[in-house]
């Protein structure tokens, strides 16, 4: 994307959200099945929200856009349905308005190093207004007991080992630039087919990193058979076999039991995130399906 302005990271973003939560990923929210208290509309809402929100971000600190996200989406939608997009998606569009010819992760390192305790205390707020599923207690910096100014980098590597996306805060994204969005260039560049490309993006991640959303709603056990499962899936060829996509279709039954226990939500997050790179480094008619960008 030639120069981003707000305008254009709003778009970039709202793309980004919905072409994720279009994707018939299993065990997700999508066009045909919402969770007994989350609707497919609540997520097309909550990326409105976010582009609008993120029209503010070359003035406006990491801590207080990622709030405001959250506020405005517990105001309108009235649950929680993007707190992990909010935490990825702010510092990404913050270091795409930088200026220079820097790679995108190079800026975004400098956006993520300049965090200061108002950013952590802003996330801290923001984080128990979401009340996010299994949150958990933690013996250092626990959310629900900190209150005050927070070293924010100091916090996400508190709990990097148990959250992907509090990971990605102390990597600079490794997940989002090593993993996401380039299994998602590929696909887009083999396939010319965006929900596909999205679906084998999310088995790849989901393959390679046990979903922490999982993990602390279930146990490691569980996170890590889920992401054994999804590497079998993409060793039978993933969306690209008929032998895939039938395997793909009985486990997305599976993850949908007992009220959706076994959501790959964080995954969705990665997924949704490495999107919104691949919109600001190729452009939205890439994504698109034209791999002519």
């Amino acid at each position: 994307m030639n120069s981003p302005t707000p305008d254009s990271i709003c778009l970039a973003a709202q793309l980004a959200c919905l072409l994720e939560v279009s994707a018939d990923k299993p065990g997700n929210v999508t066009p045909f099945a919402d969770f007994a208290d989350t609707r497919y509309t609540d997520f097309l809402a909550s990326a409105a929200i976010l582009g609008q929100v993120l029209r503010k971000a070359a003035a406006t600190a990491v801590g207080s856009l990622v709030l405001d996200t959250v506020r405005e989406t517990k105001r309108l939608v009235g649950r929680n349905t993007n707190l992990g997009i909010a935490l990825l998606f702010v510092p990404l569009a913050k270091a795409a308005l930088r200026r220079g010819r820097r790679p995108l992760r190079s800026r975004l390192h400098s956006v993520l190093i300049a965090l200061t305790p108002y950013d952590g205390q802003r996330v801290y707020e923001a984080i128990r207004l979401a009340e996010p599923g299994g949150l958990g207690q933690a013996d250092r910096l626990d959310v629900r007991a900190t209150r005050g100014r927070v070293r924010l980098p100091e916090a996400m590597r508190a709990a990097a080992d148990r959250d992907s996306i509090a990971r990605e805060y102390v990597t600079d994204f490794e997940i989002t630039f090593t993993v996401g969005a380039p299994t998602l260039t590929r696909c887009l560049q083999e396939f010319g087919d965006t929900e596909a490309s999205i679906i084998q993006t999310y088995l790849t991640i989901l393959s390679r990193v046990p979903d922490s959303l999982i993990a602390r709603k279930c146990g490691a056990h569980e996170a890590a058979g889920v992401s054994r499962e999804a590497g079998k899936i993409l060793a039978a060829g993933g969306v690209c076999t008929e032998q895939g996509w039938r395997r793909l279709r009985r486990w997305d039954r599976t993850l949908r039991k007992d009220g959706h226990r076994l959501n790959p939500g964080t995954t969705a997050d990665l997924t949704a995130a490495s999107l919104f790179v691949a919109t600001l480094e190729h452009g939205m008619k890439f994504v698109l399906g034209n791999t002519t960008s």
